[in-house]
């Protein structure tokens, strides 16, 4: 054989085993693939409280328009930075003066978390109604407030999509806690959470996902059950029928997980992952639970069977159950606005009861 072409031939040999070895070495395995694809389906899904845990919140309060206050605190219009959109929310701050004394370490602070209102109806001023009767409780109280809109209510921006299957509210409420946290005059170490119906059920994630940054929350006819409750016991356990426009927004997201993951029966693992009910022995604040005992609208039995939950993992637990009243507690608003106060004097305060 002529000598050029066994040269040639053998170069063309060479060059066939190197890209073999070479493909061999950096070709990922199938097994490889595999395992990453079952990891990212449960522990780094978005909603996972996992994934959340992970995420960096920081964010600053700039205030805005003043309001008119009360006798004793300020109020203003504010807003903060949450995933690249400004959201507003309603901000009170004591007055100092000769009774009223400023903390050295400042005050103490509670991040306001409201239920589902229409978006599109929703106002950040209080004058319209929308718990007006609700802050002032804790304002008049020596308490910064700080009421998030969460976006797209109101003018907040961005488009709205709830809390349940969904992790955008909490992490605009997870940014308005670090905006607290800065916020001149705030104590850092003292700041307590009050959460109602789908606000209750942000201030649950809250707690499980920052839990070394909450001191005492307390939570009013909380949505506060696991997601089997949530999607199977819900409806079918009150009267109440949610209006089209919150059902319709609850439902888009929960369709896209079940079609994705399938069902809390079929693929538990994941609905676990992003359940902060599967969560209760990370909590480290005291909780208040209260709820009406004709509520029609959120099952009482979500509530008492969290407050067994948090009893189980031997948590520092109340639960109050008022014979008679709805799912804001009107018929008793007095008395679970004082429970409620009350147990913020104890756990932010030290001071006990009023």
């Amino acid at each position: 054989m002529n000598k050029r072409v066994v040269f040639t031939l053998a170069i063309i040999i060479v060059l066939g085993i190197g890209a073999l070895l070479i493909a061999n070495k950096t070709a990922p395995s199938a097994s490889v693939q595999t395992t990453t694809s079952s990891a990212e389906n449960k522990n780094t899904h978005p909603l996972s409280i996992a994934a959340m845990r992970q995420r960096s919140y920081d964010s600053s309060l700039v205030v805005g328009q003043r309001l008119p206050g009360g006798t004793n605190y300020y109020q203003y219009i504010a807003f903060y930075m949450s995933d690249g959109l400004k959201i507003y929310g309603l901000l009170t701050v004591p007055i100092e003066s000769s009774t009223q004394v400023k903390p050295k370490s400042g005050w103490p602070t509670i991040l306001f978390n409201h239920g589902y209102i229409n978006p599109q109806t929703y106002q950040t001023d209080p004058s319209v109604g929308q718990y007006a009767s609700y802050l002032p409780v804790f304002a008049e109280n020596g308490y910064v407030v700080f009421k998030p809109d969460y976006r797209g209510n109101g003018n907040s921006e961005g488009q709205p999509e709830g809390a349940y299957y969904s992790n955008a509210y909490i992490i605009d409420d997870l940014n308005a806690l670090s905006a607290l946290k800065k916020y001149s005059g705030v104590n850092p170490n003292k700041i307590g959470v009050w959460g109602h119906s789908m606000g209750g059920n942000i201030t649950l994630k809250d707690l499980v996902i920052r839990p070394n940054d909450i001191k005492a929350a307390v939570i009013w006819g909380g949505v506060v059950g696991s997601y089997d409750d949530l999607m199977n016991h819900w409806q079918r356990s009150v009267s109440y029928q949610p209006p089209p426009n919150e059902l319709a927004l609850r439902n888009r997201y929960r369709s896209n997980l079940i079609q994705q993951y399938g069902t809390p029966q079929s693929n538990p693992a994941f609905w676990q992952s992003i359940d902060p009910t599967y969560f209760v022995s990370d909590i480290k604040a005291p909780i208040q639970l209260d709820v009406g005992g004709s509520d029609e609208e959120v099952p009482v039995t979500f509530s008492k069977s969290f407050y067994q939950k948090l009893q189980n993992a031997h948590k520092t637990a109340e639960y109050f159950e008022y014979p008679g009243a709805d799912h804001n507690i009107s018929q008793s608003f007095s008395d679970a606005m004082q429970h409620s106060l009350d147990f913020f004097n104890i756990y932010l305060k030290g001071g006990g009861k009023i």
